[in-house]
């Protein structure tokens, strides 16, 4: 009885979802239609390219909508989550058509500081190779200072936490040297290191080092003394109690500091591939501006913020399947 129980109340729940899905599909596919025909059928009041391209795009989106719309009670589990979507596909096709009438159609909005939606696509389709040369190199060096800094900041953290003798030491200096920007090491990095490149992994790497340093040594300081008597009842030698009991009690700290050091090293990035490597996102983005190109600045806007919000979600699934018990207390 509990079970049919159990059944009738998930049942409303999620023929609901796939019915609000069923609504929600459709109006953002009606939307994303209305907007490809506006794109197609309205001249514009300035010159542009890519505009047949933006309305294939866009009926092309609107039509798939409308098919997922019809078919959503046969979707299941993807209906459901393509119900939370929903209104924000319907926001998104609103948004796009308010741009393209504003800058394209109207040309209410000054240019070159307002790139139309066709500028945006013409630099995808164009200027791919060096975006995308562009976005390998940032992803490079992102992930090879995130790295040196993130081994670092755990061993440190670690340290720190477990000896009271190397924190005697150190701690003085992380708290003197850590709060810096790590773009004030700008000058220093420019002159030590032999090349722009191995400066600006240097920076990378040092806003990574000092937030996982702090939490990781936060973590293995408030391991609960118990744990460790523990083990050593059991016969656990300093390796174990090291590597078994301290690290894993503090891992959920140490995903923290490795969050709040991969949006420092975001930040670090652009500032350090603006002044002296040869490509980059932030190479781009000055590139652009200097030559008043805002369509291509505004692509690469875009394109930082996806690989951005992509590499922390990844970083949370990580986190999820490793820390599966805690899964859930942190959201992103």
């Amino acid at each position: 009885m509990s079970g049919a129980v159990i059944t009738e109340g998930l049942g409303p729940s999620a023929s609901t979802a796939r019915g609000g899905f069923w609504l929600g599909g459709l109006l953002a596919g009606a939307v994303w239609v209305g907007a490809a025909l506006v794109v197609s059928w309205l001249p514009d009041a300035i010159e542009v390219g890519r505009t047949r391209e933006l309305g294939l795009a866009a009926l092309a989106l609107g039509v798939a909508l409308l098919l997922a719309g019809l078919a959503a009670p046969l979707l299941g589990a993807t209906g459901l989550r393509l119900r939370k979507a929903g209104p924000w596909l319907t926001v998104l096709g609103f948004a796009m058509l308010a741009w393209e009438l504003l800058t394209a159609k109207w040309a209410l909005l000054p240019l070159p500081f307002f790139a139309s939606p066709q500028g945006l696509l013409e630099v995808y389709l164009e200027d791919w190779p060096r975006l995308g040369e562009s976005v390998l190199r940032s992803l490079w060096l992102l992930l090879t200072g995130y790295a040196i800094g993130a081994a670092a900041g755990f061993v440190a953290g670690v340290a720190l936490g477990w000896s009271r003798a190397i924190g005697y030491w150190v701690h003085p200096v992380l708290r003197l040297v850590g709060p810096l920007p790590a773009t004030a090491w700008l000058p220093v990095a420019f002159f030590v290191f032999p090349s722009s490149g191995s400066a600006s992994t240097f920076l990378v790497a040092l806003a990574t080092w000092f937030p996982v340093t702090v939490l990781t040594w936060s973590g293995v300081a408030g391991v609960n003394k118990a744990y460790y008597d523990i083990a050593r009842t059991l016969g656990a030698s300093q390796r174990f109690l090291v590597l078994k009991v301290a690290v894993p009690a503090a891992l959920p700290q140490v995903f923290v500091g490795l969050f709040m050091g991969l949006g420092a090293s975001f930040s670090v990035l652009v500032v350090a591939e603006m002044l002296g490597v040869k490509a980059g996102l932030g190479w781009y983005l000055q590139w652009a501006q200097g030559w008043a190109a805002y369509g291509n600045m505004y692509a690469a806007l875009l394109v930082m913020a996806l690989m951005c919000s992509g590499l922390v979600t990844l970083l949370f699934k990580g986190r999820d399947r490793l820390l599966a018990w805690q899964k859930g207390t942190v959201r992103w």
